[in-house]
């Protein structure tokens, strides 16, 4: 029986596996520091575990800008210290590798060119994962939002209640994913997972929209009135750069582990009326 560990277990995508994976064991930075080796090293040893699930990360992608010792700590040291265990590690990255700069959606074997801190850390830890651990998956996604935490959908829904006009760029191109169908591909990759498989991968919703569509999306499906005006990135200044394009090829990840994956429109839909019916 497999030992599987989830660690960052309160994040988004934390949440939804340990709803598809309840026997795993669930940790967040309090009950384990994986910028602790020893700590780390313990931990795996004393809890027997074959299999980690690395959710945890620091994301405050604007902070990151003037943290970076802290954002170094989470993103490269962490995933360092879990793929050194010698347990089979999935490993979830981002986007935000990327420039930005491409017109076509990227593939894993695409030179990143990170434009960010976070990027840059994020990069820093897939390498790390890759050069320290036997087995291993790197899973890039991007726009993630699901029913829990704190995401793009559910500030559109508080605003869009609040307000009668918002603006939103029109600019920034990629792909929302849906956190639950992220931990569905996580879940079906999971015994499939091997030595010779072991890389990178992409894995958003299917589909491409701008945040601006996004954003107009989710008021039409809540039937909320709040017009949506679109803005250029140029002036909506941010500490961060983001990439202006950033979908991701998901063709490897689809033939690989035979993985489906639903239109973003259709897994908003289902986040929708998840949150509707609390």
């Amino acid at each position: 029986m497999n030992k599987i560990l989830i660690t960052g277990c309160n994040g988004q995508l934390g949440t939804e596996l340990g709803i598809l994976l309840p026997n795993a064991l669930k940790t967040d930075y309090q009950g384990l520091d994986i910028t602790n080796k020893y700590d780390v090293e313990k931990f795996v040893s004393d809890n027997k575990i074959d299999t980690i699930i690395n959710c945890a990360a620091y994301t405050a992608v604007d902070k990151a800008e003037d943290d970076i010792e802290k954002a170094t700590q989470i993103n490269v040291n962490g995933p360092k210290n879990l793929a050194k265990t010698g347990a089979k590690i999935i490993h979830i990255s981002t986007d935000y590798v990327f420039d930005g700069n491409g017109h076509y959606p990227y593939a894993p074997s695409d030179t990143p060119c990170p434009v960010s801190v976070y990027g840059d850390t994020k990069l820093r830890g897939e390498n790390a994962v890759l050069q320290n651990a036997q087995i291993a998956a790197i899973i890039r996604t991007a726009w993630l939002y699901s029913p829990y935490g704190n995401n793009f959908v559910k500030t559109m829904l508080r605003l869009g209640n609040e307000k009668s006009e918002i603006n939103v760029v029109n600019d920034q191109i990629g792909t929302p994913t849906y956190a639950a169908d992220l931990a569905a591909a996580v879940v079906t990759i999971l015994p499939k997972l091997n030595k010779q498989n072991s890389g990178i991968y992409h894995f958003t919703n299917e589909g491409v929209c701008s945040w601006y569509d996004f954003a107009t999306e989710i008021m039409d499906m809540a039937n909320l009135q709040c017009k949506i005006k679109p803005i250029p990135t140029s002036m909506y200044p941010t500490r961060a750069k983001r990439p202006s394009y950033s979908v991701l090829d998901k063709s490897k990840i689809k033939q690989t582990f035979d993985i489906e994956i639903q239109h973003w429109r259709k897994s908003l839909q289902t986040c929708l009326n998840i949150l509707k019916n609390r």
